[in-house]
């Protein structure tokens, strides 16, 4: 009989676990699911089965991402971030790896349960993040190797909702992958500071995001029709979609829900640009590091904004829905 004391390892498995979830950086798992989710909405379609099968590959590349970028950083961390999991001793670097291997072959799993299609960006996905924290990171293809991470988990999510809408979709992965881009030039300073210009220019790249998902819906439209195929002018979005959907009325689409996408890039934008703001003004290391996280977080209504311009409003304040949790969870697991 037990008296609810609890066993003696406990705290032991307390303090793993909670070293997992500063490794895998747990905080950033709700700026995840919204890039697939977008994917499906740029190219007119209800999330799916298919949809959510990319969803959890993106979830396990992503953190597999984070496992491995502090393998790849273990050396770097002991001078710079010695209370990091690795080299506090929390996780051994083995550990690390042996857990980036099986979430990289769990999202590949995942992904191709979706489809070939899926399975193919997936893969390029999977490489890409490899690639990045093994080879890339420090040098000055960095972020452009990020950002084509993020924009490839649209894609994504995209290609699992409709094979075949691929195009239709690179748009709204470009502003996603423009995003990343600047956030992570910014957090290429987090552990010295002293960059002015990564902050500025991160503003810069977040007001023009924000003008673009706020009131820049005809140039999206422009874009996208531009990408378009007889065929697909020839096909309704979902019916799950509001009356902002993009169903063609005329041979013309239908405004998309507007209130949402103006209340998803407001949220956007205060999100990144004042904490973007403080650390170009004063660029120490502890504000570029609340800059990056705040860049981080502020995927989430900008996600959010892709997918009402795109007319899914339903799944827009879905994944709006997400901020608060992040925001929340931020607080106790750093994200960066």
């Amino acid at each position: 009989m037990t008296d609810g004391t609890p066993a003696p390892d406990a705290p032991v498995r307390a303090a793993r676990l909670w070293a997992w979830a500063e490794l895998l950086r747990i905080s950033a798992l709700f700026t995840v699911p919204g890039d697939a989710l977008a994917g499906a909405a740029a190219v007119g379609r209800r999330p799916h089965r298919g949809t959510f099968l990319a969803v959890g590959t993106s979830l396990c590349l992503y953190h597999a991402g984070m496992a491995l970028n502090d393998y790849a950083d273990r050396d770097e961390d002991a001078v710079d971030r010695p209370h990091r999991p690795i080299p506090s001793g929390r996780i051994t670097p083995v550990a690390a790896l042996t857990a980036a291997g099986a979430l990289t072959l769990a999202g590949l799993a995942l992904a191709r349960r979706a489809g070939r299609a899926p399975l193919a960006a997936a893969t390029v996905l999977a490489a890409t993040v490899w690639s990045y924290d093994l080879a890339l990171k420090h040098t000055p293809a960095g972020p452009a190797a990020m950002a084509s991470a993020r924009a490839l988990g649209l894609l994504l999510g995209a290609t699992a909702t409709r094979p075949g809408a691929f195009a239709a979709a690179l748009p709204h992965a470009g502003l996603l992958g423009a995003h990343t881009y600047a956030v992570t030039s910014v957090s290429r300073h987090e552990t010295q500071g002293g960059s002015t210009a990564a902050p500025l220019a991160a503003m810069a790249v977040t007001a023009g995001i924000a003008t673009i998902t706020a009131g820049g819906a005809d140039a999206l439209r422009s874009l996208r029709a531009s990408r378009r195929s007889p065929r697909d002018e020839a096909l309704p979005a979902s019916a799950g979609h509001r009356s902002g959907a993009r169903a063609l009325a005329g041979g013309r689409p239908l405004n998309p829900p507007r209130a949402v996408a103006a209340l998803a890039a407001a949220s956007y934008a205060r999100t990144a640009l004042t904490p973007f703001l403080h650390a170009a003004l004063n660029p120490s290391p502890p504000l570029t590091q609340r800059g990056v996280g705040a860049g981080i977080r502020a995927m989430i209504p900008l996600q959010s904004a892709l997918a009402a311009r795109a007319g899914a409003g339903t799944t827009a304040l879905a994944v709006l829905a997400l901020g608060p949790l992040a925001r929340r969870l931020a607080r106790k697991v750093s994200p960066t």
